[in-house]
């Protein structure tokens, strides 16, 4: 089915709420072609939608499932979006900020936007939507100070928040350049790894404002073997043991980003906006993997956050090599030199692997 008229006021209202929910998607989606953008910030809109129900400490874990469930039919096309919108707006907890309600008032208007993309976008959407908001509900509530079980429950979480939002791209990015469908299945799988070394570095950032909440999605047994107990580190106290296993960690994330430039350079030069949109992203996280290796001991995620100048220098350095897939690999080694590193085999934790499997406690 070819895609629908969009109404302008919806278009502009989802170009509005981007700016308001993701600063940095804000600035990496624009850089795509004009059909990509559209897509792929409509789904992050979406994703941005089943993420505050999945956030909001004020919701009871029963009224967080059926909000979901709700949300999935919607996205299907099974429900309208009004009454949801009408019931979850005025329910977000305090946290919420203004630009996430006024994305739940406006549930409508990204929905429609969802339904006027052709069949293999919404397929794409909806069953990112539907395997992350199930994640969201498997996950809630095994919130522990403790950590997840070992390296392969920490690969699960990651695939649930992020691995299954690069298989969509995948299949957004295909549908876009046909030339790509002979390598889509090895993409999809490199598309994993990739989503998993962005969260990756995500987590190994936040640990220690993830654990202020309560959180924490380190894997328990790699301390444990050191004969430290994650719920019982201060932070930035951890000491010698604790970042030898952090740095363990850093490696596995570092090998997970060799495989994201693997599956950015199987894209075409001839497509220099996924490209930027891809590089862009790598770049800052290996930089930021750069600051968490030298700075072990940080205590704060604001102390390892890179800064206004290495995000310019990335954008700068990323767009003049853009086509030149040599200089993009020398590009990656100067900034990932002295790295700890961990080579991941492919294929790696999919749906497939996951399905039915719930998190060792």
């Amino acid at each position: 089915m070819a895609a629908g008229p969009i109404r302008q006021d919806d278009e502009d209202f989802q170009h509005h709420i981007l700016q308001g929910v993701s600063r940095t998607f804000a600035l990496t989606i624009p850089q795509l072609p004009p059909g990509l953008y559209r897509a792929v910030a409509n789904a992050y809109l979406l994703c941005r939608i089943a993420d505050t129900i999945e956030d909001d400490a004020g919701l009871p874990f029963a009224d967080k499932q059926a909000f979901a469930e709700q949300f999935m039919a919607i996205v299907e096309g099974r429900e309208d979006a009004a009454p949801f919108a009408a019931s979850l707006a005025p329910r977000l907890a305090d946290h919420a900020t203004a630009a996430e309600r006024e994305l739940i008032a406006g549930t409508a208007a990204v929905v429609r936007i969802t339904h006027a993309f052709n069949d293999v976008q919404r397929a794409a959407m909806a069953r990112c939507v539907r395997i992350m908001a199930e994640g969201m509900v498997l996950y809630q509530g095994q919130e522990t100070l403790d950590g997840v079980a070992d390296q392969a429950a920490m690969d699960r979480y990651c695939y649930y928040v992020a691995g299954v939002v690069g298989e969509m791209l995948t299949t957004l990015f295909c549908d876009h350049c046909p030339a790509l469908a002979s390598r889509e299945t090895e993409m999809m799988h490199l598309a994993v790894s990739f989503g998993q070394g962005l969260q990756m570095t995500n987590i190994l950032k936040d640990v220690w404002d993830d654990r202020a909440r309560g959180a924490c999605w380190l894997p328990r047994d790699i301390f444990a073997a050191r004969g430290i107990q994650l719920s019982a580190v201060e932070p930035g106290r951890g000491g010698a043991a604790f970042e030898e296993a952090y740095a363990s960690l850093i490696g596995v994330a570092h090998g997970h980003l060799r495989n994201a430039l693997r599956y950015t350079l199987i894209i075409p030069a001839s497509e220099p906006g996924i490209r930027r949109f891809c590089l862009w992203a790598l770049g800052m996280a290996v930089l930021t993997l750069r600051k968490l290796d030298r700075r072990r001991d940080f205590a704060a995620g604001a102390e390892v956050k890179i800064s206004r100048r290495a995000v310019k220098a990335t954008i700068l350095s990323t767009n003049l090599l853009v086509r030149h897939d040599r200089a993009l690999r020398g590009l990656f080694a100067l900034a990932s030199a002295g790295l700890p590193q961990q080579r991941i085999a492919l294929p790696i934790a999919s749906i497939a692997d996951i399905a039915g499997t719930r998190l060792a406690r």
